[in-house]
């Protein structure tokens, strides 16, 4: 990982690529890697009632400030949770155009076999974007697998779960959810990440 130049991160809603490779991204970050991130929804339909639309991107943007990501490295769309699939060749062209700019060493995005239908619509076309460019890996989430298929795993240490765990804390407005408790971020420390092989 450390002859990595420049890594793109792909989160399909804030707080996707924190919980499926939140380790991962710290360790990058720890060599040096130059890292842009994008994210494509600020799921204002999932924020808790009473709090403002725009929280989640906040928190996301709290997030990136507390691991020194440059705002310039920064990207936030606002695709409506559950509706990926109505703007999918729009996602496409983003990619591209992500891809032209940035030209990454590595893409990490979704695993291909994530059955969230916003997920899927961002790994199918992350492998259209980027298959012949640069090599892509995807992140596990393990309450949206209905199998794992895993052929590349990231040695982690504890100061990098430390780190994943402090990027999510910033998402007060989750703080009820497992997935952002201590105990949910220990249990999938392992960084597992799968190649995305598959050509469409």
């Amino acid at each position: 990982m450390r002859s990595l130049g420049t890594v793109l991160v792909l989160s399909p809603h804030t707080d996707d690529a924190e919980l499926g490779g939140g380790g991962v991204i710290s360790k990058l970050l720890e060599e040096g890697t130059e890292l842009y991130w994008a994210v494509f929804s600020i799921a204002e339909d999932s924020v808790p009632e009473g709090m403002p639309k725009d929280t989640l991107k906040k928190e996301f943007l709290e997030v990136a400030k507390s691991v020194e990501i440059k705002e310039t490295n920064l990207f936030v769309g606002n695709i409506r949770v559950r509706r990926f699939d109505e703007k999918r060749q729009d996602i496409l062209e983003k990619l591209v155009e992500y891809r032209n700019e940035i030209q990454p060493d590595l893409v990490v995005a979704p695993s291909t076999l994530d059955q969230h239908q916003d997920h899927q619509v961002v790994a199918r076309e992350t492998v259209r974007a980027f298959k012949n460019y640069c090599s892509i890996i995807g992140y596990e989430m393990p309450w949206n697998m209905l199998s794992a298929r895993l052929n590349l795993f990231v040695s982690l240490e504890e100061r990098h779960i430390k780190m994943k765990w402090e990027m999510l804390k910033n998402y007060h407005s989750q703080s009820d959810s497992f997935g952002l408790r201590s105990e949910g971020v220990r249990r999938r420390q392992f960084g597992c990440f799968r190649r995305s092989v598959e050509a469409e």
